[in-house]
């Protein structure tokens, strides 16, 4: 699977530039007609696609990171969506069109089973996925965590098993910080330990990287708490102060149990 992932100088591209990125208000004003796509078309598409990506990787590789995004997000607007996220879009107009719905056609609808992908829908899904992980990949240069984020879960949820996607999202999490972010790392790096050959060296790495952030992740857990209780403290001592009294009356100590017993003290 391939992926953008070069830095390496190259001339400028002789190519045109690239269309305006596709909008989420454009991609649902399209997202009718993709579902409408026929078999020709949707290969049409793919090719061009393809073309736009490649006009992509050029600009990435003469370190161009803003215009590569703008290329690849323009091919990512030509594919159809996932289908998971076109019955989402179908599902919202339905609750506009007849917000009053019978609960158990909802309940049908959500446990019918999924349709194996068609051999076209796995090239649109790969493609996708390569996109959004060369999406990614330019919000890395361009120091946009969240936005890498977004991007390689779009990936993993066409392939989950995108290794560079995985990682590049664990890292980016990395970058982000904060304890949920760090819990994410965590999760994704563990997944890559199962995906990464035994003993490899992407494996030796990530197993580094987990034992750096197992630290991180609980000092930014006693962070965010600490963080949590003086805010709820203040606003305790405000409402408790009419009474005459104040958070510092109740102590809280550990039970045993992995949680907390709170005693009231004069």
């Amino acid at each position: 699977m391939s992926s953008a992932t070069t830095t390496s100088s190259l001339p400028p591209s002789s190519r045109s530039p690239s269309p305006a990125p596709i909008t989420n208000r454009d991609a649902s004003a399209t997202d009718e007609s993709h579902n409408e796509l026929d078999e020709t078309e949707i290969k049409r598409r793919l090719g061009e696609a393809e073309e736009r990506k490649q006009e992509g990787t050029d600009h990435f590789r003469a370190r161009r990171y803003a215009e590569a995004l703008v290329a690849y997000q323009s091919a990512l607007g030509l594919l159809p969506r996932r289908l998971e996220q076109r019955a989402q879009d179908k599902g919202k107009e339905r609750a506009v069109i007849a917000p009053e719905t019978d609960p158990s056609d909802e309940d049908a609808e959500e446990s019918s089973p999924v349709a194996p992908l068609s051999p076209l829908e796995q090239d649109c899904a790969k493609a996708r996925a390569v996109l959004n992980a060369n999406i990614g990949a330019c919000h890395v240069k361009l120091e946009e965590w969240s936005e890498v984020v977004t991007a390689c879960t779009a990936a993993i949820a066409d392939d989950p098993a995108y290794a560079k996607a995985i990682q590049r999202r664990a890292q980016a999490n990395e970058k982000i910080g904060s304890w949920s972010a760090l819990s994410s790392a965590q999760e994704d790096y563990n997944k890559l330990l199962e995906i990464c050959p035994k003993g490899s060296a992407q494996a030796r790495e990530v197993e580094r990287a987990l034992r750096s952030l197992s630290p991180r992740v609980e000092a930014a857990q006693k962070r965010e708490v600490d963080e949590m209780m003086g805010k709820l403290k203040g606003i305790g001592n405000t409402v408790l102060g009419k009474f005459g009294l104040s958070t510092d009356n109740f102590k809280f100590e550990p039970n045993g149990q992995g949680g907390y017993s709170m005693n009231f003290v004069r």
